[in-house]
């Protein structure tokens, strides 16, 4: 079975979609800051945004690992257990980052200001779940998982800016 990696590597479309609007380049892996986790564990950047943010795979093993997205201002949050949940939720709600309260009006919101922008928005992101074989949950459901994620599965995910030993901010508060 090839790993999505590859397969984003493969598909113009599933990477074109990610680069804009996911936000998403795998050509961006390294972290501007010297970072760790508080548990120790292996942190692997492996893709970053355009203002400075990095994705990072935690612990050992492939891509089933949970990712950690770092912004440049000194916030992290785990977002996703695994590569396949990551990019479904760059996939169906590339907004993420500007939801605080996750309601459904916010989402509905940010995603109508996307829609403006992007009028073939909903096609294009089908052909890249399709590119990657991914089947695609709901917006309502993958804002969900995300704000459990971040919010219940992430103490022991905290990042660390190491020159100085101090936590990043929180980038999603319960």
């Amino acid at each position: 079975m090839r790993s999505l990696l590859t397969a984003i590597r493969e598909h113009d479309d599933a990477a074109g979609f990610l680069a804009w609007p996911g936000d998403f380049d795998l050509d961006r892996g390294d972290h501007v800051e010297d970072v760790h986790l508080a548990s120790g564990a292996v942190l692997e950047g492996f893709a970053g945004d355009g203002a400075g943010g990095t994705y990072f795979f935690c612990g050992d093993g492939g891509e089933e690992r949970p990712v950690l997205y770092a912004d440049s201002e000194g916030g992290a949050a785990l977002i996703a257990i695994g590569l396949p949940e990551l990019l479904r939720l760059l996939l169906v709600a590339p907004w993420w980052r500007g939801c605080q309260a996750f309601t459904a009006d916010e989402s509905r919101e940010l995603a109508t200001e996307y829609l403006t922008d992007i009028p073939d928005l909903a096609v294009r992101r089908d052909h890249a779940a399709t590119a990657l074989g991914l089947d695609l949950p709901t917006e309502g459901d993958v804002l969900t998982r995300l704000h459990q994620v971040a919010t219940e599965m992430s103490k022991d995910f905290t990042l660390i800016f190491t020159p100085e030993d101090k936590p990043y901010d929180p980038l999603i508060k319960d």
